[in-house]
């Protein structure tokens, strides 16, 4: 015997179950889209992540040079964790002029100074051409000015006219040698910092990078 009720009740479970089905579609879709969304965002900064920013350099990332075009006898500029690096490519009268002052320096062979080991030596560098230091003063921090041509009659080692080359600090007159070596005298007490740095081959520069280390 048909009975109405039963029939009203079959239907409207019949409904229910299609619209949960519909839901369930409806849910899983959005979650599917919503996980791919999301996926695809995350990329982007994990992708940008392997760029060093301008503030990764500045905190320390390392930074590649180009000295292809630096003239001899002259210095490059350039800026790592905040602070100045030089990079000064030395001729071999220059070079030549590095033991001259050795008399006259508070520590000549860098064993109070900051530098990696592989730059402790009369030319304080891997390649004794070009020398690669901080270019700020191991006294209070001011920026030294290069006064490379020897002879400078404002400049004194032992007597008039014996300036050899090197770094003069303008704030409290110390005086560094062609290898960023402190004068005895002065307010300084060490030699100019040399960073890690590594050459990635003859015409590049990393600063940051200790030599023979991985990139």
């Amino acid at each position: 015997m048909y009975n109405a009720a039963n029939a009203a009740t079959n239907e409207n479970q019949t409904m229910s179950e299609t619209i949960d089905k519909g839901r369930r579609q409806l849910l899983t879709a959005a979650t599917t889209l919503t996980g791919a969304v999301g996926v695809a965002f995350a990329a982007v900064p994990f992708l940008a992540s392997w760029k060093p920013s301008a503030r990764a350099k500045a905190l320390g990332a390392p930074v590649e040079i180009d000295i292809s075009k630096l003239d001899p006898g002259a210095m490059l500029k350039i800026e790592w964790r905040g602070k100045p690096v030089w990079v000064v490519r030395r001729t071999p009268e220059m070079i030549d002029r590095l033991g001259a002052a050795e008399p006259f320096l508070a520590d000549p062979g860098s064993e109070r100074s900051r530098q990696p080991e592989y730059a402790r030596n009369p030319s304080r560098a891997v390649n004794p051409e070009y020398l690669v230091v901080l270019g700020v003063c191991t006294h209070l921090g001011c920026a030294p000015m290069s006064r490379f041509e020897p002879g400078d009659a404002e400049l004194t080692t032992a007597s008039p006219g014996d300036w050899p080359g090197g770094f003069y600090c303008p704030c409290h007159g110390s005086k560094f040698d062609l290898s960023g070596r402190v004068f005895r005298g002065v307010p300084a007490p060490t030699n100019l910092e040399v960073p890690p740095y590594t050459f990635a081959d003859s015409g590049h520069i990393i600063i940051g990078q200790d030599q023979g280390s991985a990139a």
